[in-house]
């Protein structure tokens, strides 16, 4: 026998027969996706109940025109028919406890967290067949799923670094020891680094500024093991098609366009997870840095929704640094105030709690209201030649620096609807002394370009 596994999604199945053996058939083909129609002049209730078409007559040949799979549940004088039938059109016929009018055999299938076993005894014992899957079933490692990321995520690395297949064994094997070592013998790891989310779960997770390269390992994990992922504009959409098989359904937000109320998205979080699902929630920069991370762990937590955070990159830091400014430097600034540049409450109430020009300050949602932010600043004692930066799109290709004065910042144009962030202090300076080191000597390069 030669042993195979079969995507019938979308794909025409064909079941013979109407009754209990043929309802117990169904349910695995419903669930790989196939197109079944039933054919028989009776069906019990239970297929009645189901997502099949329903042809009430006796089997004729052209019911197989177009098939993909058979299966023969009928009296034997008609699975032969159907057998003569199939044969005829090269599709293969899985006759239920009848092999002599049979082409394919099932046996006893172990399904868990993506894995599929199947035993067979060539039709020969089919309970020898369910016996051996239930002790292989007690055998697999509760940690499958885990086990079966690894090899996916080292899968990735071997055909990217071109390791050669008689490695790869060996590789893998010490991956997955290396998930026990520290956990001791029969205890299941509980790092937060590698577990599982729990079904009926949500994540959230920081993708950082931008550039997906900044996403963090746990934050990779957590999109691959995820169901439903609800992301921020500023996400990279291609790279995240790449980095999951789940639904992805954008919840951004974005200045002066329509947007989905943060309301909404609490409700689409608690009712996915409590369906079972495993949510991550797609957060630009930190999940708890100006991205209302903590009003969705409050949401989640009042509902009875575990969760769990996975931090990112902040914008507030990473943004600077890979303009070439350091929001901290010896002897310039020893501390630095973030700030969310579209409340002028809160600006004018915060700088007027700190001495003018003696730490650095990033407003993150601040582009658009760059001028009277300056002006604020002056207000607040700040003088007009403090110097200031804007950084739109950091990381990514089309990143777009400005630097200059602070009297000078409302003045400025960048590109129009690109997410920013402003940096006000001596720091800035510190740019264009890395710029000309940079034309003398070694060249000072940045992760995210």
């Amino acid at each position: 026998m030669f042993p195979a596994f079969l995507n019938l999604q979308s794909r025409r199945a064909v079941v013979v027969g109407g009754g209990p053996v043929a309802a117990s058939k169904l349910e695995a083909l419903l669930a790989a996706g196939a197109d079944v129609t039933v054919v028989a002049p009776q069906v019990v209730p239970e297929i009645e109940q189901l997502s099949v078409a329903i042809v009430r007559r006796g089997f004729e040949p052209a019911d197989l025109d177009g098939a993909w799979w058979v299966v023969a549940a009928a009296p034997p004088d008609v699975n032969e028919r159907v057998r003569a039938a199939a044969d005829e059109r090269r599709i293969f016929v899985n006759a239920v406890d009848d092999p002599r009018h049979a082409t394919a055999y099932l046996g006893g299938v172990v399904r868990r967290d993506g894995v599929t076993i199947a035993i067979s005894t060539d039709g020969r014992a089919p309970a020898l067949a369910g016996l051996l899957r239930e002790g292989i079933d007690a055998m697999l490692p509760p940690d499958l799923a885990l086990w079966l990321a690894t090899a996916d995520a080292a899968r990735a690395a071997w055909k990217q670094q071109g390791v050669p297949m008689e490695q790869r064994r060996p590789q893998l094997l010490e991956a997955l020891n290396n998930i026990y070592r520290d956990a001791g013998p029969g205890i299941r790891p509980s790092d937060p680094r590698s577990r599982i989310p729990d079904p009926g779960s949500v994540s959230l997770v920081g993708a950082g500024p931008g550039n997906p390269d900044l996403w963090t390992v746990a934050a990779v994990r957590r999109l691959q093991q995820a169901d439903l992922v609800l992301y921020d504009a500023l996400v990279d959409v291609d790279a995240l098609r790449r980095a999951t098989k789940a639904q992805c359904f954008s919840v951004g937000k974005r200045a002066r366009r329509d947007s989905v109320p943060q309301e909404t998205i609490h409700r689409l979080m608690i009712r996915a997870a409590k369906q079972g699902k495993r949510v991550v929630r797609l957060k630009g920069g930190d999940p708890f840095v100006f991205g209302r991370g903590g009003e969705e762990a409050l949401a989640l937590a009042m509902a009875g929704i575990p969760f769990d955070v996975v931090p990112g990159v902040s914008s507030a830091i990473a943004a600077p640094e890979m303009a070439g400014i350091p929001i901290t430097h010896r002897g310039v600034a020893s501390g630095f105030l973030v700030l969310a540049g579209h409340t002028d409450a809160t600006v004018d109430h915060s700088l007027g709690a700190v001495r003018p020009n003696s730490l650095s300050i990033v407003m993150l949602m601040g582009v658009g209201a760059r001028a009277s932010l300056a002006a604020q600043l002056i207000g607040h004692g700040w003088g007009p030649d403090t110097p200031a930066a804007i950084v739109c799109s950091a990381s990514m290709p089309d990143e777009w620096v400005w630097t200059g004065r602070l009297d000078q910042m409302g003045a400025a144009e960048p590109p129009t609807g690109a997410a920013g962030v402003l940096v006000i202090g001596e720091v800035v300076k510190i740019r264009a002394r890395l710029a000309r080191t940079a034309a003398t000597g070694d060249e000072v390069r940045h992760v995210g370009h």
